[in-house]
């Protein structure tokens, strides 16, 4: 049965999650000790999970990747973050990486808040 998706941003955060499981059934040390390690990382701690989800956001960015870029911007709006805090990350992860990370914040970025919002409606 062919899935269907009201957006891009459902569908690639459906396509990571399907390949975070099998890679998970083939591999369940590794993804269990990486789980556990991500998990402890974006803890409430001395920085929030709101900071942390910002912080990740840049970085995702300045590496060029993807998929991270979509579930931290999602993870920013889970968090509560505003479009204004989302842009300003963006903003200092371009100041740091350059033209690649602001071409992804100018459209990525922006495509996932405006999908991911529309769907809380």
């Amino acid at each position: 049965m062919q899935r269907e998706f009201q957006s891009s941003t459902e569908q690639s955060l459906y396509q990571y999650k399907a390949g975070l499981g099998e890679f998970t059934k083939k591999a369940p040390d590794i993804a269990q000790a990486y789980n556990a390690f991500t998990e402890a990382c974006f803890q409430e701690g001395a920085l929030s999970k709101r900071e942390k989800q910002l912080i990740a956001l840049g970085i995702s960015l300045a590496m060029q990747d993807e998929y991270c870029t979509i579930y931290h911007t999602k993870g920013c709006i889970d968090q509560g973050c505003s479009d204004t805090e989302v842009l300003e990350a963006c903003g200092v992860a371009a100041a740091f990486a350059g033209g690649a990370a602001m071409s992804q914040a100018v459209t990525l970025v922006q495509e996932c808040m405006q999908e991911l919002q529309q769907q809380k409606h």
